[in-house]
């Protein structure tokens, strides 16, 4: 199983670099940044500095959007970092939350996103596109060979149908065993009922990891993130409402209390708006407690297929959990 670090690209920029180059030392091997413009710097231009002071590790959005930028800015912008890194690049997509809404825009459709990514890939191939009724391609990346991995992020049956369809890996942001497996399974149908082997597509589960004893602290520090899954599950709910076969049990029901979202919070162990969210719901979205309970759930996880674990780092103990992680967990799921 790879192990990835999931930042917030907050001031100071080389804080960030930091803890990228701190986790590349204890094994780490993917390293992630949000990307919502508004919310938190720029991480395409930070990108460029954790390929620098890391050197083998891979890099990338968690996630971007087909909607802040156009499509030919973000695959020049990978083709770059592909150039400058020997093609140490991954590409988190998703349809839009905090970087689009938070603007006041609508984010994308899935068949928009789709495209979007097909057009971008091509172009940091250095492959011919047809885009806005002009058909041309990124010379200095022609004959380069640089296969953009691009990996979609969702929850709802038609994102877990596309991501299936269209994508090179599958991102879900939350670590219960349950939906793990229920959108596991649905991603690898749809990827075989669309001709493509299942089996090729890389499974990615990203979420709060907090190693230590203290668990009433632990949930306070992460509970957020139950906040931040609610926001996505609250769209789903709204299109299809309770039908399980769409919407698995546990996401419906814990969000019925939810009153909204306030993204000013977003990612923080201060968010009010997560109230809501009960600590059974924070102990199965999250890896808690000793380094053995972390161990029990990625052992699960893996069996699962998952293979990639992403720690989301946003908690008052980031260099704590990434030693832990370096000396009593990495090794022993190697």
């Amino acid at each position: 199983m790879d192990f990835g670090i999931v930042l917030q690209t907050d001031p100071p920029a080389r804080r960030v670099v930091e803890y990228a180059a701190q986790a590349e030392k204890v094994g780490f091997t993917y390293g992630w940044a949000f990307d919502s413009h508004v919310l938190w710097q720029e991480p395409f231009v930070i990108f460029s500095l954790m390929l620098d002071a890391t050197e083998r590790m891979i890099v990338g959005p968690m996630v971007t959007n087909p909607g802040t930028r156009d499509w030919t800015v973000i695959a020049s912008q990978f083709a770059t970092l592909m150039e400058i890194s020997g093609g140490r690049m991954v590409c988190g997509m998703g349809r839009g939350d905090s970087a689009v809404r938070y603007i006041g825009r609508t984010p994308a459709t899935l068949a928009t996103t789709a495209e979007a990514t097909k057009v971008v890939k091509d172009l940091v191939a250095g492959r011919t596109v047809d885009y806005n009724g002009k058909t041309f391609s990124i010379p200095w990346a022609e004959g380069r060979g640089w296969d953009l991995p691009v990996w979609m992020a969702g929850y709802g049956p038609k994102a877990l149908a596309s991501t299936g369809t269209h994508y090179d890996g599958f991102i879900l942001q939350l670590a219960d065993p349950q939906v793990v497996a229920w959108t596991i399974g649905a991603v690898r149908q749809a990827a075989e009922e669309a001709g493509r082997d299942p089996d090729s597509i890389s499974i990615c589960v990203a979420a709060p990891a907090y190693v230590g004893d203290d668990l009433t602290h632990q949930r306070d520090q992460v509970r957020w993130f139950g906040g931040m899954v609610g926001n996505h599950v609250h769209d789903m709910v709204k299109r299809y409402g309770s039908d399980e076969s769409k919407v698995p049990k546990v996401l419906a029901d814990y969000i019925a209390a939810r009153e909204g979202y306030d993204y000013d919070h977003h990612g923080k162990a201060s968010n009010p708006s997560t109230d809501f969210v009960p600590d059974e719901i924070v102990d199965r979205f999250c890896l808690l407690g000793p380094p053995e309970a972390h161990l029990e759930r990625l052992a699960e996880l893996r069996e699962l297929g998952v293979d990639q674990f992403a720690v989301y780092l946003m908690h008052d103990d980031m260099e704590g959990t990434l030693e832990a992680y370096g000396r009593e967990i990495i090794p022993a799921m190697s």
